[in-house]
């Protein structure tokens, strides 16, 4: 279980640049549970994954992973427990190795590194067999370089290399966000079955409202960097992208009127 306590964070505190990114946020997401982040821009949806991932550390509160307090740990250190796709295709991976490399790599996370083989016996046709399941034809690039692949196949490759050692979180910051429209819905379509099959803990922040509806079990928004709405069972799937289209309105109207009545609209839907 991934719990967040009263979790706050401000950046450039205390200057005319203040931004106010994460108040209070409480969440706790069950293991197993595939739960979608939605938002505005500045609402404070990839500041909640980068806080959980250790990008910051947070001002206030407390973030569990399990049994395991993460808070004062670095980024470097919540890796070997967290998998994370980000929205560049280009990130997370090495454009000059090969594919099989990368993923070897991979497999490698949070093991001492030493001068050993990279690729030791057994581990090239490993990892040519967890290419096929991608459905994409690339076990047959094993040795062209990463960087030479289009950004839909790297990206369903970022997606292998992060859920290879099965993390106890998944997160995927707006992973298809920079790919066309066929191959983001490739791509979620990949995440999604990863994810059903090895029973991944995630958090998928999008920003399109047909994900958001199709994809996850749980959904949860934020604004002004409080979460508004949380929903899940019956009333996530009853979920329409029109319906996300109104409660985004409805939040954007709740700003141009008295802050008492805008807590009293956002109070309504958590």
């Amino acid at each position: 279980m991934l719990e967040i306590q009263g979790v706050s964070k401000t950046f450039h505190a205390g200057t005319v640049n203040e931004v106010r990114s994460l108040r209070d946020v409480n969440l706790s997401i069950d293991d197993g549970s595939f739960v979608v982040v939605i938002g505005t821009n500045g609402s404070g949806k990839s500041t909640l994954l980068n806080a959980v991932a250790g990008t910051f550390f947070v001002d206030t509160g407390v973030i569990r992973l399990g049994e395991t307090d993460l808070t004062s740990w670095p980024e470097h250190r919540r890796a070997a427990l967290i998998g994370r796709v980000f929205q560049n295709p280009f990130s997370g991976t090495a454009p000059n190795l090969t594919v099989a490399e990368n993923l070897a790599l991979a497999e490698r996370r949070g093991l001492r590194r030493g001068i050993g083989r990279l690729l030791p016996g057994g581990a090239r046709e490993r990892i040519q067999a967890g290419i096929k399941e991608l459905g994409m034809g690339l076990e047959g690039r094993l040795d062209n370089a990463i960087g030479s692949l289009s950004g839909g196949q790297r990206q369903a490759l970022t997606l292998l290399m992060a859920t290879t050692l099965r993390p106890q979180l998944l997160l995927l910051d707006e992973h298809t966000a920079a790919l066309d429209p066929r191959s983001a819905d490739q791509i979620v379509r990949i995440t999604d079955r990863i994810i059903a099959r090895d029973g991944l803990t995630a958090m998928m922040v999008t920003h399109s409202m047909q994900q958001a509806v199709t994809y996850g079990d749980r959904l949860v928004m934020m604004h002004r960097g409080q979460v508004v709405l949380d929903l899940r069972g019956a009333e996530k799937r009853r979920l329409r992208p029109e319906d996300l289209l109104q409660r985004f309105e409805e939040l954007r109207r709740s700003d141009l009127v008295d802050p008492a009545v805008a807590d009293m609209l956002r109070r309504r839907y958590v």
